[in-house]
């Protein structure tokens, strides 16, 4: 078990949606993604949601693991996965930031290269699989609505053919920080613009299905 902080998830999640400014056009994205997860889920019930990014190792799985606790949070059956257009990793410090919030990991499959890990949180009764992967693994459940989080990712992925729809909402990949004394502060923001923005669309999702 890796362990993780005693820091409240639930409060990082419901915090980072009141201190983080959201500008009109970036809202009318959350709200567009949203519509079409609560049209979907009152179709069907379930909505599985896919977050795309390159290398499959920073803004794509933070989205998923929001995703997989806003779930939770707002008692909503939604499914989240990620993938990328290549294979890396789940990048050690995208692991130590989301450990920095509560959540847990467990190493399933040891790998230098890519391990797998089981995520899962204070409270929680189900855990997910988190690895590097392309966005089209066997793992990642069809069909879904794809969220792709980086500007190399909506080059390369124009048409996702098991998309119900695609979406593009890019983040500024933490990345640029790695081995710099600010590496922490950096990710710890993208973290919270991302649990903050994840929190907008479920929330809104669940004010309109009602």
């Amino acid at each position: 078990m890796v362990s993780s902080s005693s820091n409240s998830t639930e409060n990082f999640f419901e915090q980072a949606f009141e201190k983080v400014l959201l500008e009109d056009e970036r809202t009318s994205i959350l709200h567009k993604i949203a519509e079409k997860i609560a049209h979907t889920y009152t179709i069907n019930q379930v909505v599985n949601l896919n977050f795309i990014c390159t290398h499959n190792s920073r803004r794509s799985q933070l989205g998923q693991v929001w995703a997989f606790y806003a779930a939770h949070h707002f008692n909503l059956n939604v499914n989240s996965f990620s993938g990328g257009t290549e294979v890396t990793a789940f990048y050690r410090n995208t692991v130590k930031t989301l450990q920095s919030v509560g959540f847990n990991f467990q190493v399933k499959d040891f790998s230098h290269q890519n391990p797998k890990y089981l995520v899962s949180f204070n409270g929680s009764k189900k855990e997910i699989l988190c690895y590097s992967k392309r966005f089209d693994d066997a793992i990642n459940t069809n069909p879904f609505i794809a969220i792709t989080t980086c500007n190399n990712a909506d080059k390369n992925c124009p048409f996702i053919a098991t998309a119900i729809e695609r979406f593009h909402l890019p983040f500024t990949d933490p990345k640029f920080s790695d081995d710099t004394t600010e590496q922490s502060a950096v990710y710890l923001k993208t973290n919270q613009q991302i649990a903050a923005e994840i929190f907008y669309i479920f929330k809104t999702v669940k004010e309109l299905i009602g």
